[in-house]
């Protein structure tokens, strides 16, 4: 079984004690992490075990496998 995290770069992110109303850092979220047998299997196991990603307004999530820095898809939520 294979091991991948899934990421977004939607939403916002400030540094601590930040005052300004405008995000300061530019990264990603993570979403969560799944196996399977594919990075497809994979993402819908994560949706499956964590229902609650569905009510967020995540869509555009990166899949990565963790074994190495090779993007392995694109996944939207919203399709799912």
């Amino acid at each position: 079984m294979n091991q991948y995290i899934f990421v977004s770069s939607e939403g916002y992110t400030f540094q601590p004690n930040s005052e300004s109303g405008i995000p300061d850092i530019e990264n990603l979220q993570v979403i969560g992490f799944g196996k399977g047998l594919s990075s497809n299997e994979a993402f819908n196991n994560m949706l499956l075990k964590n229902k609650y990603i569905k009510e967020t307004t995540f869509n555009e999530v990166h899949c990565y496998h963790l074994n190495s820095d090779k993007l392995e898809g694109i996944f939207y939520i919203n399709d799912f």
